[in-house]
């Protein structure tokens, strides 16, 4: 699975001018499941993001959680995470898992982090989704879990 994080003051999403998911302090997690991923994968993603200390403590270093913090996650279908730009100017998109799979992982994933302790909203997936964010720090991390096979 491929992750994009982002450390927010809040952020929503939208599909046609309704809000469907908004938090607060916490994350915005773009998630992309492709093919070969596993529950595993899932599993151990949401636990190493529920733990990840990317939130400043009262000295102002990064040494808390989301957890510690008591903030939420925002979870958004994102498989343009999976694009091949190796050739030519139009994105690739064939290691991303089919629609089916790609949402079974999604809502797995979610699920996976709101059972972390996390709260968690979500976006629609497949649908045309409008997010907002404020990113706060700026702080955006990348994980792909193929880099911890």
């Amino acid at each position: 699975m491929r992750a994009l994080v982002q450390r927010v003051s809040e952020a929503a999403v939208r599909v046609d001018g309704t809000v469907t998911g908004e938090i607060e302090q916490g994350l915005l997690i773009l998630i992309c499941a492709m093919k070969g991923d596993t529950e595993a994968d899932a599993d151990r993603l949401s636990s190493k993001i529920s733990k990840m200390r990317i939130f400043t403590d009262e000295n102002g270093k990064m040494n808390k959680s989301v957890l510690d913090i008591g903030g939420s996650a925002l979870v958004v279908s994102q498989f343009t995470l999976a694009a091949d730009t190796r050739s030519g100017n139009r994105p690739g998109f064939s290691t991303a898992c089919g629609a089916d799979e790609g949402n079974a992982f999604y809502e797995y994933f979610a699920k996976s982090m709101a059972d972390t302790g996390v709260p968690v909203a979500k976006g629609i997936f497949g649908a045309d989704m409008k997010v907002s964010l404020i990113n706060d720090g700026p702080v955006t991390i990348w994980i792909d879990t193929d880099q911890w096979k």
